[in-house]
């Protein structure tokens, strides 16, 4: 409903529906609460379901269709070349994206969850004015209002995508041009390579995907590379300027400067809390210097009855993080003893080959000091990984000396975002080396690399030739 100039009492509220919001809503309702749900949008899903995760994934899902159409060569299967009709693929995403949105409008009704379609502002710690009029007062709130992409220099000619435009598909450009290297740039472009474009990257650091580690990067690299007209590192974007049909744009690179062409230029250069103007001024909370707010292990902010989950909060802006979060302030608000106290969060990007990671990586343990023992494991030594023609990337499984605890692990290659949670409910359940290698993976799978990885750093792998320890 849209709220009129109506003031509403209700036992919780929440602001936002994305996968923290709406997940929250339901939790409460489930234990018996009576819900409101406040969503500034027409229709419910957040950020990662109307313009993120599910429409890119779905776009990546069908250039991976085209790839693996093309690879089938190798293996005798030989077709016609591949059309695109950008206008019926973006007709799919948006079939993909409305049922899922759908879907969780009917899970609310169901649940009994009241939804106003509104902007809240917090007039104080039980009160919010709503932008259509009206008030609500409640007693205990979960702000959830996710995150927006970092706005655009100033100066910068508006026809200058972002990462929501070019997931829109208004056209398959002759070249493209995308200014950073951090996943939402890399997804996108490829998904432009494989439509057709000729895709170049801009990454101002060293090299891409600084969060990873390097070795897990560097097989993703390679691969992309061939898909990839351009790949420039240490550079910089100076000006961006349309002229006519096409937009002049600046690089600079080792103190050089050279002026390039491209039919469109796609800027992916991060995303911001949405914690700016919801009244946050007129609460006891704190908001540190990236706009994050501040929350213990309860998902509770300064205020006692206030609560916040997902890209707001501190922590990484991840789909599967908020949901958790989400269910954490709920239950905690029922007075359940729960706490966000997970030692793993899996982290992915579907680039191709796709790279997946959770709990300690080489590159922190470095920067701490921690002592640690790698156990890596290639799939070109793999049997299913030779049997689909994938043999790029490998597992990489992080323990403790002494104990052999598992600490964290690394993949790279095909199906790694779904081969990630092993390593995460392992480190959850506090696994060792041995729980893993004494566990029967099923032959022939993908899943084995992680056994055999380690088997790699338990000094006991039998199908590759392990260094002696």
């Amino acid at each position: 409903m849209v709220m009129g100039s109506l003031n509403q009492e209700v036992e919780t509220v929440v602001i936002g529906s994305g996968p923290g919001g709406y997940v929250a809503a339901l939790r409460l309702a489930d234990l018996g609460k009576d819900v409101m749900l406040i969503e500034e949008k027409d229709r419910p899903g957040g950020t990662c379901l109307l313009e993120g995760c599910i429409p890119s994934k779905s776009l990546i899902n069908a250039v991976e269709l085209g790839e693996s159409a093309r690879h089938a060569r190798q293996m005798g299967l030989t077709f016609g070349e591949m059309t695109v009709d950008h206008v019926k693929l973006r007709a799919w995403t948006d079939e993909v994206v409305s049922t899922l949105s759908n879907g969780v409008k009917g899970l609310l009704a169901k649940r009994g969850v009241e939804v106003i379609h509104a902007r809240a502002r917090f007039e104080d710690a039980h009160t919010l004015s709503l932008d259509g009029g009206g008030t609500v007062s409640f007693q205990q709130c979960i702000i959830a209002t996710g995150s927006s992409l970092n706005r655009l220099p100033e100066g910068i000619d508006p026809t200058v995508w972002s990462s929501a435009d070019a997931l829109k598909l208004p056209e398959i450009p002759g070249s493209l041009l995308v200014v950073g290297g951090g996943y939402i740039g890399l997804e996108m472009g490829l998904v432009y390579a494989g439509l057709g474009s000729k895709v170049s990257v801009v990454e101002f650091f060293p090299r891409l995907l600084m969060g990873a580690d390097l070795d897990l990067v560097e097989v993703m690299v390679k691969q992309v590379s061939t898909r990839l007209d351009e790949l420039l590192v240490e550079s910089r974007v100076v000006s961006i300027k349309p002229r006519g049909d096409v937009f002049d744009v600046v690089i600079e690179h080792d103190g050089e400067q050279t002026t390039r062409q491209y039919d469109r230029v796609l800027v992916a250069i991060g995303r911001r809390p949405n914690s700016e103007d919801i009244g946050l001024e007129n609460l006891d909370v704190v908001v540190n210097a990236q706009g994050f707010i501040e929350t213990n292990g309860e998902c509770r902010t300064g205020e006692p009855n206030i609560y916040a989950v997902g890209d707001v909060a501190t922590g990484p802006m991840l789909a599967h993080k908020a949901s958790r979060e989400g269910k954490v302030a709920a239950e905690a608000i029922c007075g359940h003893h729960v706490e966000f106290d997970n030692r793993a969060i899996p982290a992915v990007v579907f680039t191709d080959p796709e790279i997946s990671w959770c709990g300690l990586t080489e590159r922190h343990a470095d920067e701490l000091g921690v002592e640690i023992k790698i156990g890596r494991f290639p799939l070109s030594a793999l049997g299913r990984a030779r049997a689909i023609g994938r043999t790029e990337g490998f597992v990489k499984i992080i323990s403790e000396p002494g104990t052999d605890l598992l600490l964290g692990m690394g993949i790279v290659g095909p199906h790694a975002s779904e081969l990630i949670s092993e390593g995460a409910l392992a480190i959850e359940m506090g696994a060792t080396l041995a729980d893993l290698t004494d566990t029967i993976h099923p032959h022939p799978t993908l899943s084995e690399a992680i056994m055999e990885a380690a088997e790699v750093a338990a000094g006991t792998a039998v199908h590759i030739h392990a260094p002696k320890r």
